[in-house]
């Protein structure tokens, strides 16, 4: 897939870095040259310096044949505007915009625009960390998605090995949080046991 990326700043240097490595054709546009240096020395793709509202520097960086593009610059204005240079003038239809202010996306969503607001995403994050940290997730993979949740083991559990551990029809045990934080994966072959207050978690396909 070829992708053009619009900033290299950190967000915009791991997305890169990331594409490369799993063999994707990448661009990157920043409008300060040594932006670039921030990209991994493995990094194989092309780099343009300029200001990406400049038509000419979208074309030199391939944007006619882009399948992708991601705009991650820390100016929400210009990446909104960014976005719809690229989707209404060169018909690249998977655009994705960075916004750092979580009120600004219903605006980008009135365009068509898909969104990614980092700001939103770690305060959803800490207010977990905080309040819910052993809430039941869903995770998404292709067309199927997982459910997680916890069971915490009591006392009556301690000594017992892990997969004693009673279960709903359909999931699995998929690891297991220890007092001190640390997470061991569950291996059915490794004889491992429970104490008391250990956290252990159970996957689901639901869908």
């Amino acid at each position: 897939m070829n992708v053009l990326v619009i900033g290299c700043g950190r967000l915009g240097t791991r997305l890169a870095d990331m594409l490369d490595s799993h063999g994707h054709d990448v661009a990157v546009i920043d409008s300060n040259p040594d932006a670039f240096h921030n990209l991994s020395d493995s990094f194989s793709g092309i780099t343009v310096a300029g200001m990406p509202l400049d038509m000419t520097v979208l074309k030199k960086a391939g944007v006619e044949s882009s399948d992708a593009m991601a705009v991650v610059t820390p100016d929400d204005n210009l990446n909104i505007t960014v976005s719809q240079i690229a989707q209404e003038f060169f018909g690249v239809k998977n655009v994705i915009a960075r916004i750092s202010d979580p009120a600004r996306e219903k605006v980008f969503q009135s365009f068509g625009l898909k969104t990614v607001c980092p700001t939103k995403l770690a305060g959803d994050a800490m207010f977990t960390a905080l309040v819910r940290p052993w809430d039941s997730r869903s995770v998404s993979f292709g067309t199927a998605t997982a459910a997680f949740h916890i069971r915490k083991a009591e006392k009556a559990d301690a000594g017992q090995p892990v997969k004693a551990m009673l279960r709903d029809k359909g999931e699995a045990i998929f690891g297991v949080v220890r007092l001190n934080g640390d997470m061991e994966l569950y291996l059915e072959e490794k004889k491992q046991i429970l104490a008391e207050g250990d956290k252990v978690v159970f996957a689901k396909v639901i869908d």
